[in-house]
């Protein structure tokens, strides 16, 4: 007789915010090869479609659901068109996030809100609205990052928001616990995605950054897909309130 895989997510439903392209997609695509049914959230709903329908083409169920988790009432929408469709959630990752590169004493009102509403509070009640609607406990994975850990100059809002998001994963970890749903977080390093591009075309960034990792390279997409499904999975049944950090040892050598 075999024994069950642990890392399998097959009957699982997944919820996976920000997931047109970039992380949320590498995450939602690894989740749904390891047996889930996957929601994709995100604001751009041509680019939703086309992750869905390369999905779709695996032979993975999924749908996608148009969200902008900076507005309350956009998060409960979806979360309410996901549950028509697939009647449950088990598993959310909150990877929706934005950024805009500017210094501290330029930083204006508008600019603080626009990230840190979608980074720190939409991702609250992301958590909020699926904890509510997990009735035999789940796993939550909030996408943190290093600013999560050091300090970034000309990221002031963005890492006070992703400082935030790490504090708020020990908190609900610890509060939600009670209801068996286990809160953890991913910190990628660096990766090169639409959101990053601006310091990648940096040759000299480049080559001062890669000095800076042992591994001698950025991440890769692919990198990020396994991390995420072994924290949504019962091999990580006993892992509540950690943040596990794909960096190729960036931290670490701090």
């Amino acid at each position: 007789m075999t024994a069950p895989n642990p890392f399998s997510l097959a009957g699982k439903v997944a919820m996976v915010t920000g997931a047109s392209r970039g992380i949320g997609a590498a995450v939602a695509s690894a989740l749904a090869q390891a047996g889930a049914a996957v929601a994709l959230l995100g604001r751009d709903v041509g680019a939703l479609a086309d992750t869905q329908a390369t999905l779709s083409a695996l032979g993975c169920t999924v749908m996608h659901a148009a969200a902008d988790v900076g507005v309350h009432s956009s998060i409960e929408q979806a979360f309410a068109e996901v549950i028509r469709s697939m009647s449950r959630i088990d598993i959310l990752v909150n990877n929706a996030g934005v950024e805009q590169p500017c210094a501290s004493l330029d930083v204006t009102e508008a600019l603080w809100d626009r990230i840190v509403d979608t980074n720190l509070k939409g991702a609250f009640f992301c958590a909020q609205a699926a904890a509510r609607r997990m009735v035999n406990g789940g796993s939550i994975v909030n996408v943190c990052s290093l600013t999560s850990e050091v300090g970034v100059a000309g990221a002031a809002p963005y890492g006070a928001s992703k400082s935030g998001l790490a504090g708020l994963t020990r908190t609900l970890a610890t509060e939600w616990a009670a209801n068996d749903i286990r809160v953890n977080g991913i910190g990628p390093g660096y990766f090169r995605t639409a959101l990053t591009e601006p310091f990648y075309q940096d040759e000299q960034w480049r080559r001062a950054m890669l000095e800076k990792i042992p591994q001698r390279r950025f991440g890769r997409l692919d990198d990020l897909g396994g991390a995420a499904v072994f924290l949504c999975s019962e091999a990580a049944a006993y892992i509540t309130g950690q943040i596990l950090y794909i960096d190729g040892g960036y931290l670490a050598a701090l």
